[in-house]
């Protein structure tokens, strides 16, 4: 591994968009999947990992919901989470905004109690053996109704304090954000920090919509909004934080190669990019290797990577004595 590999290995960072269930691993899934005796089209690493060419969105989500139906009780969520932030500590990733979707596992009995208490206890141990910090997002599923997805906040009333904010995922395309402007204006009032998912196959008009009509406080995705020269004026301006997913941006075929990647442009324009992994299994690598490949692609500079991660702080939900601690520890790293 080069010096800037291991430079970029070293420096503390923050993850913001991660869906849980995106980063279960080829080996725990068949062991899951062994455990709960469901019933999986792979019978080894190679062939899971062998399903990961994907065409689009939608042929992802296939395998990915095929993936999380092997995850049954609360150990098996527990081990899900433990294995992501084992990840995020030997990735130096010292702060991470999970993303959680309980309605992924409502047709297989699984309670939102259970799934929560399988994360609760991994957050825990990771916070008392390695200092991590982690927050949950809870995530709704675009593709099914807005009166499904309010039933899900209701649901999750008695856990208010496990989430920090909302946000929408699955397909993007025909499901616009303005779908869910009262799923929003809920949660707003309920006090949860908001986001979406918006502008990766979905057209820039979706991120007009998450801003105008759901007050997001951050866009996931959102590298189409380069498309609109307005829209990017206003993000520049109003610094609404972008939370972009290299990796899984070219697996997914929204670019065809990394070197067409439109994220250091952005940086260069003044938009607040940050770098994420999506569903890290699924899309080649974790955070680390995003940098990576933007090392290998795009000639990425160690100030371009310090202002990326120092973007991805003060893009967190922490509180502002946190998110200071994390840039003070940041820029000792830099002057190291």
């Amino acid at each position: 591994m080069s010096d800037f590999k291991q430079w970029l290995w070293a420096m503390p960072k923050a993850e913001l968009h991660l869906h849980i269930d995106g980063s279960l691993q080829a080996a725990r899934l068949l062991q899951l999947a062994a455990k709960n005796g469901v019933e999986i089209p792979y019978n080894s690493v190679e062939s899971v990992e062998q399903a990961y060419n994907f065409e689009d969105l939608q042929s992802f989500l296939d395998l990915y919901y095929l993936g999380a139906s092997v995850l049954r009780d609360e150990e098996d969520f527990y081990f899900l989470m433990k294995d992501y932030l084992d990840k995020c500590h030997e990735q130096n990733i010292v702060h991470t905004e999970i993303m959680v979707e309980p309605q992924t596992y409502l047709p297989y009995g699984v309670t939102v109690e259970t799934v929560l208490n399988g994360f609760r206890k991994a957050i825990a141990d990771a916070k008392a053996q390695n200092g991590q910090s982690a927050l949950m997002i809870l995530s709704l599923l675009r593709h099914l109704s807005e009166d499904e997805a309010i039933a899900m906040l209701d649901s999750v009333a008695p856990y208010r304090d496990d989430f920090v904010a909302i946000g929408l995922a699955s397909s993007e395309l025909g499901h616009p954000p303005s779908k869910f402007e009262r799923l929003y204006a809920k949660a707003k009032a309920q006090g949860y920090k908001l986001i979406a998912h918006a502008g990766e196959e979905g057209p820039p008009e979706y991120i007009w919509e998450a801003l105008d009509l759901l007050h997001v406080d951050r866009i996931d995705h959102g590298v189409r909004c380069v498309e609109d020269t307005e829209l990017v004026v206003r993000l520049i301006n109003e610094q609404i934080p972008l939370t972009v997913c290299p990796l899984s941006n070219v697996r997914l075929c929204v670019f065809e190669k990394m070197a067409d990647h439109n994220l250091l442009q952005m940086l260069q324009q003044g938009l607040c990019v940050t770098v994420n992994s999506d569903d890290p299994t699924y899309f080649g690598g974790f955070m680390n290797e995003n940098f990576e490949s933007l090392a290998d692609a795009l000639a990425l500079t160690k100030e371009q990577a310090l202002q990326l991660v120092a973007n991805s702080f003060k893009a967190s939900f922490l509180s502002d004595e946190a998110k200071a601690a994390y840039l003070s520890q940041l820029q000792d790293f830099a002057a190291s």
